[in-house]
């Protein structure tokens, strides 16, 4: 059974390298565990979206729940689908580095077509917070 899960955390003081190095290491294990998703990064918190088996997506948020480099992990949504939204991408990065009002903008655009309303409107109000 396939499941998409939408998080949000807390993460003020990484670099840009901190964040390409969370990306390799989600390019190397994210295929082997079957998961897919996108990485958004406003420069102060994350918002990732998650696709997989229940089991390996579970797996992938302990691992996130114990990682020090972020805290306040909060779940936005979690749903059953039918099929990936992004099933090419072992962890695409969206960074958000324009002003507030070109965010929003440049997020819809880089979103897949496949994203449930309610969750593209919540990864889109994602690009308000500062």
């Amino acid at each position: 059974m396939l499941y998409q899960y939408l998080y949000i955390s807390t993460a003020p003081d990484l670099s840009r390298e901190e964040v390409e190095q969370i990306l390799v290491t989600s390019a190397r294990n994210n295929p082997v565990a079957g998961i897919t998703g996108i990485l958004v990064y406003n420069g102060r918190n994350f918002l990732q979206l998650l696709e997989g088996e229940t089991a390996a997506l579970n797996t992938l948020m302990r691992k996130i729940g114990h990682d020090p480099r972020h805290t306040g992990i909060t779940m936005l949504h979690s749903n059953e689908i039918a099929e990936r939204a992004c099933p090419d991408w072992a962890m695409k990065w969206i960074p958000i580095d324009e002003g507030l009002e070109q965010r929003r903008v440049s997020l819809a655009n880089e979103l897949p077509s496949g994203i449930d309303g309610i969750v593209r409107q919540m990864i889109l109000n994602f690009a308000t917070l500062n």
